[in-house]
């Protein structure tokens, strides 16, 4: 049984216990609320967090400084309004992290362009160094729309490493 497994079992029985609390306890109407809205924001916070753990991309804002690994873009169409999925390996300290990790951005002609760009260069064999800062400028309550940070992203060649001489 995998961890998702589980985490979906103790879902069902917490949902199971609260429904028998609020079918046959006594207790009073604000307990039965209060378990209805436990409940409630247990599956939203299970969700969020199983998203992860399924590998969907992340709709966080990309790292400050990234290696492009690959990219998969999404035109907008009629019904759909496009997203960019991007793979990189965080730099932390000047070193890859220890996993590469997906994100989902919002679809942009110009980053298309950029990371049609930085796409051609990786599949030459040149890596891609990438780096997110925030734009500056209000962005309102961003808090209330996961993912909706709005970033400036820059992606140059990486650097080639000088070797020490003999």
């Amino acid at each position: 049984m995998s961890g998702t497994d589980v985490l979906l079992w103790l879902y069902v029985a917490v949902v199971f216990a609260a429904a028998l609390a609020l079918l046959f306890s006594r207790w009073p109407g604000w307990a039965r609320a209060a378990v209805v809205a436990g409940a409630v924001g247990l599956w939203f916070a299970a969700s969020a967090t199983l998203g992860d753990v399924w590998g969907r991309p992340s709709r966080e804002p990309l790292p400050e400084r990234f290696v492009l690994l690959a990219a998969v873009i999404e035109e907008p169409g009629k019904t759909t309004p496009g997203a960019l999925y991007v793979w990189v390996h965080e730099l932390v300290d000047g070193k890859p992290a220890p996993e590469p990790r997906a994100y989902r951005l919002p679809y942009s002609k110009d980053l298309h362009a950029l990371l049609n760009d930085a796409l051609k260069k990786v599949r030459q064999g040149i890596s891609q160094l990438g780096t997110a800062e925030p734009r500056r400028g209000a962005q309102g309550l961003s808090w209330l729309r996961p993912g909706s940070e709005a970033q400036e992203i820059r992606i140059r060649d990486l650097p080639v490493p000088q070797l020490p001489e003999k």
